[in-house]
């Protein structure tokens, strides 16, 4: 009888042993990046993968003033025809010097430009003044506004610490810049930029982030990177849907003194 009941006790603990055994790890694998025009039969000629339309439409790429044949000029120092006070839409205020050049006029506002744009390839100049005056955010602070919203921060970061995410050719309060590329203050820096949009459904919902590349005086310092929403001073980013809207530059308020010329626009 006790061997019965040793050998049915044992009997239990093995099939309840085997009831609370763990499962295998289940395991999916990524899918797999499929290229619809590179399914089917493979080719066996060159001229089986070999593309002749559409042709790239030809672009001088050092036209008038060096600027490219296609590109629209912003501003070249010749006035301020392609701009508006951003507050009111009225006559811009800046001051317009006699090096082509045109610099902020402190307390008077942003300036926008009178066209609206989506995804495009910006190309500026900007510089902060030779004299050195306060520091942190207060030096040499403009900034300029994609599609109104997202902003490539300008500062004079030299001997300058700031927080990093607000710093030079940073995507404000984002995206800390891969490098610190500056000139000596009172030189000219430039900047290109590659702005893509973001998409929004019917419902205003975002559904396709807006992305900036930012190259700073022939330096990569933004990559691509993924635009979270607005950039505000304080408070998240947020998504309001939108379409095409201005480009704008800031008049930081603190008498920066922040100047900008050659600019200029390429529609993606």
């Amino acid at each position: 009888m006790k061997n019965y009941t040793a050998l049915l006790m044992g009997m239990l603990v093995l099939s309840s042993c085997k009831q609370q055994a763990p499962k295998a790890e289940e395991t999916t694998a990524d899918p797999e990046i499929v290229y619809e025009e590179y399914q089917g039969e493979e080719p066996t000629k060159p001229e089986q993968t070999e593309a002749y339309e559409p042709k790239p439409p030809k672009v001088e790429p050092f036209g008038q003033n060096g600027v490219p044949s296609d590109a629209i000029v912003l501003f070249d120092g010749s006035g301020f025809d392609e701009w508006v006070m951003s507050q009111d839409s009225t006559a811009v205020v800046w001051h317009l010097n006699d090096d082509r050049s045109m610099t902020v006029n402190d307390k008077t506002g942003d300036i926008q430009t009178k066209r609206n744009f989506g995804s495009v390839q910006l190309h500026l100049e900007w510089r902060s003044p030779a004299e050195v005056e306060r520091d942190g955010q207060n030096r040499g602070n403009s900034g300029v506004f994609l599609n109104n919203l997202y902003e490539v921060q300008v500062l004079d970061n030299n001997d300058n610490a700031t927080y990093v995410n607000g710093q030079v050719a940073s995507i404000y309060k984002q995206h800390i810049p891969l490098a610190m590329a500056s000139v000596a203050s009172g030189d000219w820096n430039t900047y290109d930029i590659i702005y893509h949009q973001p998409v929004f459904n019917e419902a205003g919902n975002k559904i396709k982030s807006g992305t900036l590349t930012v190259i700073h005086n022939g330096v990569l310092v933004q990559d691509h990177a993924e635009i979270k929403g607005t950039t505000p001073y304080i408070g998240w980013p947020k998504n309001p849907a939108h379409g095409d809207g201005p480009i704008r530059l800031q008049d930081h308020g603190d008498n920066s003194r922040v100047s900008y010329r050659n600019i200029w626009v390429r529609e993606l």
